[in-house]
């Protein structure tokens, strides 16, 4: 029957346990003491345990991130840039092709334009994702609101693209591709910088999850 080391007693007579590591250091000190249960464990070991860790690796923390204010801007004006379009192709139709119809999908098109310009702001607060232990989840929408939890084994390509105008602000659309269409999600307006790291780390962690490591 082994002894379990205990200090001198205390004021009141009771002898008062040692903490699990001066028991460790007291069963290294006397050799004929043997460790009971997890102290076995840990004796004649590493102190310290090393986890592999990927540079720029993000934590799977659960918490919602979301995008860019940047993303806006570069909306707005390739939004302004096609109404100036707009506004140059439909009179050269109209007046000089005598194209009276172009009116109509001329002013359809100029109001939705514009009807996007004014929820833009909006829809870009409601777009977040959030990465959980098996997958990530993506939302977006204000009035029609869409919520797509992707696990990370059944990724397939996880994409960057972005452009002439997002590269000028910065910006980035991360794509990440399934074996099912309908699970595609795409992150518009990311900073380039966290786009680049989402982007390896949800390559890292699906290879894991698909090898099973």
């Amino acid at each position: 029957m082994t002894n379990t080391p205990q200090l001198p007693p205390d004021g009141d007579g009771q002898a008062v346990p040692l903490s699990r590591a001066e028991a460790r250091a007291a069963a290294e000190a006397s050799p004929t003491a043997a460790p009971e249960g997890a102290a076995v464990l840990d004796q004649g070991v590493y102190t310290t345990l090393r986890e592999p860790k990927a540079v720029g690796a993000l934590a799977l923390d659960g918490v919602w991130h979301q995008i860019s204010p940047k993303y806006v801007v570069s909306q707005v004006l390739q939004n302004v840039l096609f109404l100036v379009v707009l506004a140059v192709v439909v009179p050269v139709l109209v007046y000089g092709f005598h194209q009276q119809w172009a009116w109509i999908p001329g002013g359809v098109l100029a109001l939705i334009t514009v009807a996007t310009l004014v929820v833009l702001p909006r829809q870009a607060r409601a777009i977040g994702y959030m990465l959980r232990a098996d997958d990530i989840v993506f939302r977006r929408g204000i009035l029609w609101q869409r919520m797509i939890a992707v696990p990370y084994g059944r990724m397939q390509l996880v994409d960057i693209t972005h452009g002439p105008l997002d590269r000028a602000f910065g910006v980035a659309k991360l794509k990440m591709v399934t074996a099912a269409a309908t699970t595609g999600v795409e992150i518009p307006g990311m900073n380039q910088a966290a786009a680049e790291v989402l982007r390896d780390t949800l390559i890292e962690v699906a290879e894991t999850r698909r090898t099973g490591l």
